[in-house]
């Protein structure tokens, strides 16, 4: 089989022969990883088990009204991981309380990365004012602690699921946004930038043709890390009560395990085995987050 050469073929052709070849050589190294190829093993094992939560458990269990089993009861053959505070399969529960801590992980990454790119990018492109406001910005949201905000905010919006989204999504943004920044930074150095702006290129330009497409790599990477916080962030917060009450989720669990005296009554099966789904998922995402900026970043592993 014979590769086609770039005079034959043609120039979108070649650049999507090339993405290709970039994404074939990351795979490649990402698998030569074997801590990051077991956190996405764990990844794509939690993912399943959250999409196909339907097949694997009957959702009428969850309701309070359809709880048969005993209270607090330990393990057994009918309830493998015993029952909770309402008589519900604990096993169930912890099945689609996968769903709650994924989606909002997501969706409130989604958000973080979006608001700390841009503001990474515009604060470390713009000069003047306007980058100075927008790094002072960054750093005063760096300095404020996390959980207070986060708790002030989620009692005026609400425990809704959306809400939790837009909380976590609107106070993680800003280590993103001083990572951007700084790689922003070390973009509009490179002499390639300074040929752009003698040519005529205006920041706009200069920002989606040079400057995005360099740091869009920091920024995937970064997201796995991101989602970490996320997740850990969701489940802080509905352990402390501020989750969506109408929802089940890992944190949820643990809150009602500790309301519901689980440590005084040694009801373990009700207590770790959420903890332990937490443990993990952050786990897997830490691992693939750190195995992508290994790759991103190669200077990361010559000082290593």
């Amino acid at each position: 089989m014979t590769t086609a050469s770039p005079a034959t073929i043609g120039p979108r052709a070649l650049r999507w022969q090339l993405r290709r070849n970039a994404a074939a050589r990351v795979w490649s190294r990402f698998k030569a990883n074997r801590l990051g190829l077991a956190g996405l093993i764990a990844l794509l094992l939690f993912a399943t088990i959250a999409l196909a939560a339907p097949l694997l458990a009957d959702a009428s269990e969850l309701r309070a009204s359809q709880a048969v089993g005993p209270i607090l009861g330990p393990p057994s053959a009918e309830y493998p991981l015993g029952t909770d505070d309402l008589g519900r399969s604990v096993l169930t529960v912890l099945i689609y309380g996968s769903r709650v801590p994924l989606v909002v992980g997501v969706a409130a990454t989604i958000i973080s990365m979006v608001i700390g790119t841009l503001v990474g990018i515009a604060s470390g492109l713009l000069d003047g004012w306007v980058g100075a406001l927008l790094f002072r910005l960054t750093e005063w949201f760096l300095v404020v602690p996390f959980l207070p905000l986060a708790l002030v905010l989620a009692t005026l919006l609400g425990g809704s699921l959306f809400s939790l989204i837009v909380v976590i999504g609107i106070t993680g943004w800003a280590s993103t946004a001083l990572l951007i920044r700084s790689q922003t930074l070390s973009v509009r150095e490179r002499p390639f930038i300074e040929r752009a702006r003698v040519l005529g290129a205006g920041r706009w330009h200069l920002m989606v043709r040079h400057v995005v497409p360099n740091v869009l790599p920091l920024v995937f990477a970064n997201t796995t890390l991101t989602v970490a916080g996320s997740v850990l962030a969701e489940t802080t917060l509905a352990f402390l009560g501020f989750g969506d009450p109408t929802k089940v989720s890992w944190g949820t669990m643990l809150n009602s395990a500790f309301d519901n005296g689980a440590v005084t009554l040694g009801a373990w099966w009700f207590l770790i085995p959420p903890g332990v789904c937490v443990v993990l998922v952050v786990l897997a995402f830490t691992l693939v987050g750190q195995a992508l900026e290994d790759i991103v970043n190669p200077r990361l592993q010559e000082t290593a």
